[in-house]
């Protein structure tokens, strides 16, 4: 058997760690940034929230641009857009220009997940789609390890500047790799009899019909991976944005000791995204039903949720790190497992589309909840409560999924009136 879906799947774990890295540069070297452009709180949020209302909007349009064309020229599309966006963060001077690079940059990203989740439904069978997808995750989580320390040094050697122009080139070295290299697995001449049995094994998605947006919407499962996105993703968004700004400015790390802490609390949200999506097929295996291992998998995530947000009242830095590592490592362990859920119920044909229907719910949440939110209580009262709302939100998530998803059931074609 060839092996040409795990060729793709590491492009997809490179590509996706450069999306990641192009976010959280702009949050480690903020302490930087802010010597030459002065950045307030308040108007910290609002450029988050540049990013997140484009990033929102993003992922309406290239959801369904990414079913249209399909993955190779929409993930194509996608990593040429933000690469060249995260490299003309280099020519603000002003606050508003990096607004308007923050805002070109989300739009761009917006099709990494849409594009990721239809090339793994392409690639591998339903039985490893949770697997890949806590590999694709679990990149994000690389990007944050070796992210801070990497910018930190290159801005110490080369200024802020050129570290964005490095990210971007280094995201266009991606872009011409997947254009190149990238086919479906019937149109790929590499991939031969066994590995294409492999992948249809148990499928009978190539017949499937288009869902369109109007009918994806018709779906209480469309609603329910759309609100538990809406609830849970901004917790994520506020670790990436406010995380480094918070060991800086209230827990009085240095910037090269807050380049070596985040490792630590990505690296156990590497952890948690590999074994969030591994542990659904082990309990299968061992004989459970599919909806029992993916809902049990998704609960243990959510319980360390809670206990993460007590970090804010931790007396010392290690527990600090140990309890938002907590986090991470569930928030992401769940991720993995949400992102399956839509290929566990939507044919290949539409999961590009209520990808992009969540993520942009997702934005709103994380415009509201990890932007604007934020910057008005960090500003009047501290951190603290923004610690203990965020703790409770995957709480929230879990209920969209188990009420609105119910058993995960595959929905049904759409009817003639429901079609574009």
């Amino acid at each position: 058997m060839t092996r040409y879906r795990w060729l793709f799947l590491g492009l997809l774990f490179l590509g996706t760690s450069l999306n990641y890295m192009d976010r959280i540069i702009f949050a480690v070297l903020m302490p930087v940034i802010r010597k030459d452009i002065p950045v307030s709180e308040q108007e910290y949020g609002y450029l988050t929230a540049a990013f997140q209302a484009a990033y929102g909007i993003g992922n309406l349009a290239l959801g369904k641009l990414v079913d249209v064309i399909g993955s190779r020229f929409g993930y194509l599309l996608s990593v040429t857009w933000w690469s060249v966006a995260a490299a003309c963060h280099a020519l603000s001077q002003r606050a508003i220009d990096l607004g308007i690079w923050r805002a070109a940059l989300g739009l761009g990203e917006a099709g990494n997940f849409p594009a990721a989740v239809k090339t793994v439904a392409e690639w591998f069978p339903k039985k490893d789609r949770a697997l890949a997808m806590g590999v694709c995750v679990a990149s994000t989580n690389v990007a944050a390890m070796i992210g801070p320390p990497l910018f930190i040094a290159l801005s110490a050697a080369y200024g802020w500047r050129s570290t964005f122009i490095a990210a971007g080139a280094a995201g266009l070295a991606v872009a011409l790799a997947w254009g190149l290299l990238y086919r479906s697995p019937r149109q790929h001449h590499g991939v031969n009899r066994a590995e294409l049995d492999y992948i249809e094994s148990g499928e009978s998605e190539e017949a499937a019909p288009a869902i369109s947006w109007r009918a994806a919407l018709s779906h209480r499962e469309t609603w329910g991976f759309a609100f538990a996105k809406f609830f849970t993703d901004p917790v994520w968004w506020f670790y990436i944005y406010w995380l480094p700004l918070y060991l800086f400015d209230v827990r009085h790390l240095a910037l090269n000791e807050i380049g070596w802490a985040l490792p630590v609390i990505y690296l156990m949200a590497d952890f948690g995204s590999v074994a969030g999506g591994w542990l659904p097929g082990y309990l299968i295996r061992r004989g459970w039903a599919p909806v029992r291992a993916r809902k049990t998998a998704m609960a243990a995530c959510v319980v360390w949720m809670p206990l993460a947000a007590l970090a804010v009242f931790a007396p010392n830095i290690p527990l600090t790190v140990f309890l938002i590592s907590l986090g991470t490592m569930g928030h992401q362990g769940w991720s993995a497992n949400l992102f399956t859920t839509v290929s566990d119920v939507y044919p290949a044909t539409a999961v590009g589309s209520v990808i992009g229907i969540g993520q942009a719910l997702a934005s709103v949440g994380g415009i509201i909840f990890s932007s604007l939110l934020p910057g008005y209580l960090i500003s009047h009262f501290g951190y603290a409560p923004v610690f203990v709302i965020l703790g409770s939100f995957h709480l929230f998530g879990f209920a969209c999924v188990h009420l609105l998803m119910g058993g995960l059931k595959p929905v049904k074609a759409p009817t003639a009136e429901h079609r574009d």
